[in-house]
């Protein structure tokens, strides 16, 4: 298995496995990540077996406060996603190690994430890669 930079190219393949994850069609999400792959301030990196992409990682500098943070710009992992048949494999987590690398090389000094509140399996994954907890929150709004 390799890990390597997505580039403008691959924005059909990473909108296919991002519409695995989040929903949505490869029509709808392709522009986002063409757009994505050709941001300074954005990387996607794909994880690929013989020759096939079995999961991508989207990370991008968040200028904008990050709970718990205390730096900007932040690194931020905006997702992650690994086929279910090469879960338990390391994929994901050499992802996110490849997004943190990246992150680095542009100098951020920390790394954030977000999970929904219920997501008990990325709560875990993210624990189990060194993150730590740093806050819940509940979004509230009402029409005017």
């Amino acid at each position: 298995m390799i890990i390597r930079k997505a580039e403008p190219a691959d924005s059909l393949t990473l909108a296919q496995l991002a519409c695995e994850m989040w929903g949505q069609t490869p029509a709808e999400r392709e522009p986002e990540f063409a757009e994505l792959t050709s941001c300074d301030e954005a990387v996607c990196f794909l994880a690929c077996e013989d020759g096939l992409s079995i999961g991508f990682a989207q990370c991008q500098l968040r200028h904008d406060y990050v709970e718990g943070t205390e730096t900007s710009p932040v690194g931020f992992l905006e997702g992650v996603y690994v086929r279910p048949e090469h879960h338990r494999k390391g994929v994901a987590r050499r992802l996110v190690a490849a997004c943190e690398d990246w992150a680095r090389s542009v100098g951020c000094t920390e790394f954030a994430s977000d999970c929904e509140i219920d997501n008990t399996e990325s709560l875990a994954f993210h624990l189990a890669i060194g993150f730590e907890e740093a806050g819940r929150t509940i979004w509230f709004n009402k029409k005017l």
